[in-house]
């Protein structure tokens, strides 16, 4: 019997001991799922700001294509304090940029939150709960209860959350991981097919952090233990998402902005010469695959330099930009208008003969040269030269022949007079495929 009660002794010893390394390796892992959480939150406010490298690259092109236009316009000291503004103007926007980047808060990669912290919520919010059980919505409700400006509204499963969210306009989304027709991860992947962007918070189950890891991998902004939901935890939550959901949209307008900076040309609003050099070659290779008509359209101003030098440079850009918007008129929508320098302007034309091309060109030579220009009590005229060159399937010609080929028609129509239109088939000695 003493030997029994002796075995029994020494076996509740070690399942004692062996109890407490799988409570402290319990502990572990807890500890070790919490810090990847956090790891996928910075990853998320990271992805937000727009931290990566490639996509600070937009407004380096910005700037290289202002460095551009300096090079070719380095004779003359006037164009070079604009375009320098210009260079000073997208160093300011990159700047902008940074300092939305700067504004995330330290404390949303910490994992321990300052519990006393008071957090306000003032401005109205519709926040859509996705909760299937009646106790759970309840909780919410009176968590919330003292917050007017605060509307909660509920459905039950995904497809009625999903036709709420497709009706109405929610700021928010508070989503139960576990319901009747699928799980927290099937709501956000059928949110992102429908191509829905509207803030979720997941509310998870006591032990959920692996859960919590996937579901803000999949897009939601932040998770919350259920265990765990009080007004203080709520608010914060929601006033954090708030906050990201507001940075996200402001750092996608402003890339959306350096993107279009990039193959815009700011005076005249017309695509750049960057964007032109791309545009070309992608157009000669699909004339060239599908043998259909191909024609560039090279313009320039007559005797700009005067009108610079005789009413200023003010009065220059605003005769290049009336004689922009009026060549975007003049043209199809399917054509291609672009700056190409400083006063020469390139159209491409698909699906367009030489004929029809030259025609085109006149009736714009025409409207530029009867149109009389005023810049405050500066009345002028303009003429414009234009080089038209098609694209022929039977030569052996590559995107710069044909550009060599209007700028060479060009200049002839410079040197027989300027005001005038010139179409070339093919540069001298272009030989037969």
């Amino acid at each position: 019997m003493y030997t029994k009660r002796k075995n029994l002794e020494t076996t509740n010893a070690r399942l004692k001991k062996t109890v407490e390394e799988l409570k402290r390796a319990n502990l572990k892992i807890v500890q070790q799922q919490k810090t990847l959480i956090e790891e996928e939150r910075i990853k998320v406010l990271l992805q937000m700001a727009g931290a990566k490298a490639h996509e600070l690259n937009q407004p380096l092109i910005a700037l290289l294509g202002s460095i551009e236009l300096m090079e070719m316009d380095k004779g003359s000291p006037d164009k070079l304090t604009h375009h320098i503004e210009l260079v000073k103007e997208a160093g300011d926007r990159i700047s902008e940029v940074v300092k939305k980047i700067q504004t995330i808060p330290l404390d949303e990669t910490r994992q321990n939150h300052d519990e006393s912290s008071i957090v306000n919520i003032d401005d109205k919010m519709t926040i859509l709960s996705l909760e299937d059980s009646d106790d759970d919505f309840e909780i919410l409700k009176a968590v919330l209860s003292d917050h007017k400006q605060i509307s909660l509204f509920r459905s039950c499963s995904i497809k009625e959350a999903m036709q709420a969210v497709k009706e109405n306009n929610f700021d928010l989304i508070l989503l139960d991981y576990l319901l009747s027709d699928g799980n927290g991860l099937d709501f956000l992947r059928s949110m992102e097919k429908a191509g829905l962007d509207i803030p979720a918070v997941v509310i998870t189950g006591q032990g959920d952090e692996m859960i919590a890891k996937q579901v803000i991998q999949a897009g939601a902004y932040d998770y919350l233990p259920k265990n765990k939901i009080g007004e203080e935890s709520l608010l914060r939550i929601l006033a954090n998402t708030i906050e990201k959901a507001r940075l996200k949209t402001e750092i996608k307008n402003a890339q959306k902005k350096i993107a279009l900076m990039s193959i815009r040309d700011e005076l005249t609003k017309l695509y750049n010469r960057r964007y032109f050099n791309e545009a070309i070659e992608k157009e000669v290779s699909r004339a060239m695959r599908y043998e259909t008509d191909l024609v560039l359209c090279m313009i320039d101003l007559d005797y700009f330099k005067k009108i610079n030098d005789t009413y200023g440079h003010l009065a220059g850009d605003m005769t290049l930009s009336e004689i922009a918007a009026m060549l975007k008129k003049c043209v199809r929508n399917t054509d291609l208008c672009c700056r190409y320098g400083g006063e020469e302007f390139v159209v491409i034309m698909t699906n367009t003969d030489i004929k029809g091309a030259k025609k085109v060109s006149k009736r714009f030579k025409e409207l530029v040269a009867n149109r009389r220009f005023q810049y405050n009590s500066y009345k002028f005229h303009c003429t414009v030269s234009v080089g038209v060159a098609a694209y022929k399937s039977g030569l052996k010609q590559s995107s710069v022949e044909l550009v060599e080929a209007a700028d060479y028609a060009l200049y002839k129509a410079k040197a027989q007079g300027r005001n005038r239109v010139v179409t070339i088939d093919a540069l001298p000695g272009a030989t037969n495929l």
